[in-house]
């Protein structure tokens, strides 16, 4: 229980600082930087913005209201990165190739675990498995839970596909904000690309501002036993907390693009511990029974999970130089 609420609630906090830089990149894309001045301390007011919304959403504390706002959001984001892709007009062969050929260029190990991290997001399994139990309640609706899963994760690994497609036409070698994102863009089609680029920021970063605290507020209350109800004041104060930690250390001064990248790798290293003990809930009988996994889901997670443990030892041999 003490690991689980290390990873999800503290590394929450760190990542949503990813997540709020996320919408920041998308809203300075459009108007540039904007800080207040408090003594020697700045505050980035773009930052207090993308918090503000994510508040009063997740202040609301109605499921319905979440869901809504959370669909909206992902639709945009989608229709963003899907038509950026288009435009870009990648080879289909290319894609193809790139899709079955897989390579592990030197010092990109990192980066993969990055990708795995965001693509795979540890604290999305809690949230998921929290917010089913807010919208379905009996075993007839385990059909419709597996159609909105499925429809969920085609849905990412397309969206996902759209970002790495985009980003393999950006010429520009040196990423640091969304301007210089929109700017390899330009040469492809033109200044309009800033706008498509910083939909999709915004969109990725608000939605993923919400979960985040939302995924640390079911976690704690299942963890400690308190009521997980979103109108409860214990829930409201654990999103609250890990929420203003993201404004926070996502208005110091930090590269927003490193910030993503710190928080998209430690959630790669912190997929094992997660994904371990899921295939370990799903083979117990006296909480699943007849539900459980089939061999063949246990045979395919337990690769997932093999391939997770080896790039996390890999990546802290590297650290230490024992590789």
């Amino acid at each position: 229980m003490l690991l689980i609420l290390s990873a999800i609630v503290i590394g929450n906090a760190a990542y949503e600082a990813g997540n709020i830089s996320g919408g920041v990149l998308g809203l300075e894309a459009i108007f540039g930087n904007s800080y207040i001045e408090l003594g020697s301390f700045s505050l980035n007011t773009f930052s207090l913005s993308v918090g503000v919304v994510a508040f009063v959403i997740l202040f609301i504390g109605n499921y319905r209201v979440l869901e809504r706002a959370l669909v909206f959001l992902v639709i945009l984001m989608s229709l963003a990165f899907l038509i950026t892709a288009i435009l870009t007009k990648p080879s289909m062969v290319e894609i193809f190739k790139g899709i079955f050929k897989f390579e592990v260029p030197n010092g990109s190990l990192l980066t993969i675990i990055g990708l795995i991290g965001t693509t795979v997001v540890p604290y999305n399994l809690f949230l998921h498995a929290s917010l089913v139990k807010e919208k379905w309640h009996s075993e007839s609706d385990l059909k419709y839970a597996r159609k909105d899963t499925l429809i969920a994760v085609v849905l990412g690994g397309l969206v996902s596909m759209c970002i790495m497609i985009s980003a393999a036409s950006i010429q520009t070698q040196q990423i640091n904000s969304a301007a210089d994102l929109a700017l390899g863009l330009e040469p492809l089609f033109g200044s309009f690309s800033k706008y498509v680029l910083a939909i999709g920021l915004f969109s990725a970063g608000i939605t993923s501002a919400i979960t985040a605290p939302l995924a640390a507020a079911y976690v704690t209350t299942g963890c400690l036993g308190w009521n997980s109800s979103m109108s409860s004041m214990k829930f409201k104060m654990v999103w609250i907390v890990v929420l203003g930690l993201g404004i926070v250390f996502s208005s110091v001064g930090f590269k927003s693009i490193e910030i993503i990248k710190f928080a998209q790798v430690t959630n790669g290293l912190l997929l094992p511990l997660i994904a371990g003990f899921l295939i370990w809930i799903m083979n117990k009988s006296s909480i699943l029974g007849r539900f459980k996994n089939s061999w063949l889901q246990n045979v395919i997670s337990i690769l997932i999970l093999i391939i997770t443990v080896f790039l996390g030892l890999k990546s802290i041999l590297n650290v230490f130089d024992l590789l």
